[in-house]
């Protein structure tokens, strides 16, 4: 008898993925789970920021789409769907996710479940009243500092609420702001049953998801070596993990699609954005990322084992977001004959006007796009060979005023500066609030996820 399997596809890595990549991950052949990240740091503060224009957004919303292609083969195939696309508006994406099920003719075969209690943006003033101080983990700053700025605050949210919805039958799961890892092994933590003291095997899980959760990026997507030799990257796989019980995995994608899954694609997706390989820290263990093994197993597909992993911390960690002052960024074209010469003349030009005019800017940042943005001046090209370059120049400031005034000096280099300016497109640049990340620690025991199912019904 051969060892059991539980399939977990990736559907997406972020929000903007190719919208076709669910659909190919179900229809293409055989998956267990799909499961799809919507979330990043800075879209909790977008969602929150939509919600308070409109209290029915806030979710991302991309997903509903998704889920009408994707939900009648999944519900005929007994395949589950496990997101975090809830993003602050947990209930509006519930209600989208069962109307749609509703549209499908699909009542009483869809069961959505959802995850609360990852948003404390209300409990902050009386958290930190508690004593709970939030401070930056760069910092060390108190929240207080920034209160009155917050857009959002979400805890990072483990697998133990995933597991206990699929437990309960969700067909389809919804997060809010769980780790991006979770989405991954809480399916193969509920399929296997494993114990949530079992470190290693979560620590394994750990690592399945980390693969897993940039989408194609571990299929060829993005790869640094020898990526002009990736195969039909127009017809590119999305990954999938083919997980056992003893925790060792392997990472494949369906026969046919294009991309590359093999020992150096896995690994650069194992060293992205980690810190200490030691201690990748999640809500529910620790894992070693020093510990893994990994091998080629036959074409895309790359074998993991001997992940282990230590116990989970007593803090979780709070993704904070808030406003920080405001920012506009103008970019002119300049064409040869000399175009760093003009591009140049054009960045001295345009900061002297905006001394005269006495904005109040905090900073200002110029690039030569074409001849050092990239790789700075230590690999600039010969001013006398760039055939075109394009000067793009940022500022940031607490007025608002101001920041919009930069613009219309901007848009004055047209006629007003040096000669052959081509490119200028999108009307005048408007200032945007800048939104600054605040990464903070919060007690384990000050969050308790609410699990809420519901069934579409007629």
């Amino acid at each position: 008898m051969s060892e059991r399997v539980v399939r977990v596809a990736c559907g997406q890595g972020f929000w903007g993925d190719r919208p076709e990549a669910p659909l190919e991950q179900v229809t293409r052949g055989p998956v267990d789970y799909v499961v799809m990240d919507y979330l990043a740091e800075v879209t909790m503060s977008i969602l929150q920021k939509a919600k308070r224009r409109d209290p029915a957004q806030g979710y991302a919303r991309d997903f509903i789409p998704v889920l009408r292609d994707i939900l009648p083969v999944c519900v005929e195939r007994g395949i589950r769907v496990v997101c975090n696309a809830g993003g602050v508006n947990l209930e509006g994406c519930r209600d989208a996710a069962l109307e749609t099920a509703r549209g499908l003719g699909l009542q009483k075969r869809v069961r959505v479940g959802t995850v609360h209690g990852d948003d404390i943006l209300a409990r902050l003033p009386s958290l930190i009243d508690a004593g709970h101080g939030l401070r930056n983990l760069d910092s060390g700053a108190p929240l207080s500092q920034v209160l009155d700025r917050v857009q959002s605050a979400n805890v990072y949210i483990g697998a133990a609420p995933l597991v206990a919805l699929l437990q309960q039958g969700a067909t389809v799961v919804i997060a809010g702001r769980s780790t991006d890892t979770a989405l991954t092994y809480a399916p193969i933590a509920f399929e296997f049953g494993w114990s949530p003291e079992d470190f290693d095997r979560y620590a394994s899980g750990v690592v399945a998801g980390h693969l897993i959760e940039c989408g194609a990026q571990v299929s060829g997507g993005n790869t640094m070596v020898d990526w002009e030799t990736v195969p039909d990257m127009a017809n590119v796989g999305h990954p999938i993990i083919d997980a056992r019980d003893d925790g060792s995995f392997v990472v494949t994608k369906h026969p046919g699609t294009g991309g590359r899954i093999s020992r150096q694609t896995v690994t650069e997706q194992l060293l992205y954005e980690i810190g200490d390989p030691r201690s990748y820290i999640t809500p529910d263990c620790v894992a070693d990322f020093t510990s893994i093994q990994l091998a080629e197993s036959g074409p895309d597909s790359v074998r993991i084992s001997g992940v282990r992993g230590r116990p989970r911390t007593d803090s979780l960690k709070v993704s904070i977001a808030y406003t920080d002052g405001w920012k506009s960024t103008g970019t002119l074209v300049y064409g040869w004959p000399d175009a760093v010469a003009k591009a140049s003349a054009a960045d001295r030009i345009l900061r002297e006007r905006l001394d005269r005019a006495g904005l109040r800017l905090d900073a200002i940042h110029t690039e030569f796009v074409g001849w050092n943005s990239t790789h700075g001046a230590l690999t600039r090209h010969a001013a006398e060979d760039v055939p075109e370059v394009t000067l793009r120049i940022s500022v940031r400031g607490h007025d608002r005023e101001a920041v919009d005034a930069f613009g219309k000096q901007v848009q004055a280099m047209v006629l007003s500066g040096p000669p052959g300016v081509t490119g200028f497109g999108g009307g005048r640049p408007k200032a945007q609030e800048v939104v600054a990340y605040w990464p903070a620690l919060i007690d384990r025991n000050q969050v308790e996820p609410l699990l809420r199912l519901e069934v579409a019904d007629a």
